[in-house]
């Protein structure tokens, strides 16, 4: 990428540091929902992993920082977010392939591979309603694939006994829990900003062909206090140990307490 790319771009750390990605300066930028992400991931070294929509690789990237030993590999429909995923790939040095693709149009050899574990962070936003001004930033936040879809494919990718893992928003729970009836077990570990305050995110976590009783775990609260402290990130101690530390969400062990 040329330098006058690259001005259009900015380098960020995630992970304190483990992990830096180039992402647009105005579109869609990753945040801390790839990394709860990455974080949730129960996946070992040698085992195989999947990740739909992967945006310039945050969540990919953040699980290969935990957990090396892996092979990653990443769907993106927009090129230039696909582009900017195998770039950061290579500079993390990290074992991401990443393929441009519509994941309801996957190439014929990834239709026939099953991986341990699938993971994604889909568009939350209706498609309806008005545009983001950033193209790429509307593309990647609305909704326009539907969620049953991203749901379906994932589930099709993933081998009996793997897990497919999804981060959203509380309100689109019943639907991911519709998709997975009957398929799959699930595991749901609410994210909410502050005690006291609804949870806007969910971790929804299934095992392929599982039968255990659905859980719901107690939320996860990502900052102390009940404001914002000015320039400090003030994480709770469990938020921080994920974000400083490279430590894990391990979510079948919060659901047998």
């Amino acid at each position: 990428m040329t330098e006058s790319n690259n001005a259009e771009l900015t380098c960020d750390a995630f992970l304190d540091g483990h992990v830096k990605a180039w992402q647009p300066r105005v579109g869609y930028r990753a945040a801390t929902d790839p990394v709860f992400l990455a974080a949730s991931i129960p996946a070992r070294a040698g085992q195989s992993v999947l990740e739909l929509g992967c945006g310039v690789g945050v969540a990919s990237l953040c699980l290969n920082a935990r957990v090396p030993g892996l092979a990653l590999t990443g769907v993106e429909v927009q090129a230039d977010y696909a582009a900017l995923a195998q770039r950061n790939a290579a500079e993390n040095k990290a074992p991401l392939s990443v393929t441009h693709a519509d994941l309801r149009a996957l190439p014929p050899g990834m239709r026939n591979q099953r991986f341990d574990h699938v993971m994604a962070n889909p568009p939350y936003y209706a498609a309806h309603g008005p545009a983001a001004q950033d193209a790429g930033r509307d593309r990647a936040l609305r909704e326009d694939t539907p969620l049953a879809d991203w749901l379906d494919i994932g589930l099709r990718r993933v081998r009996d006994g793997g897990y497919l893992t999804f981060i959203h928003l509380t309100e689109r729970l019943p639907d991911l829990l519709a998709g997975l009836q009957g398929r799959a077990s699930a595991t749901v570990l609410p994210l909410a900003a502050r005690a006291h305050r609804p949870a806007q995110r969910v971790i929804v976590q299934a095992r392929k062909g599982a039968r255990s009783p659905f859980k719901l775990l107690p939320p996860m609260i990502i900052h102390q206090g009940d404001h914002h402290p000015g320039d400090s990130d003030h994480f709770t101690q469990t938020v921080r140990a994920i974000m400083r530390d490279l430590g894990a969400l391990d979510l079948t062990a919060m659901a047998r307490g």
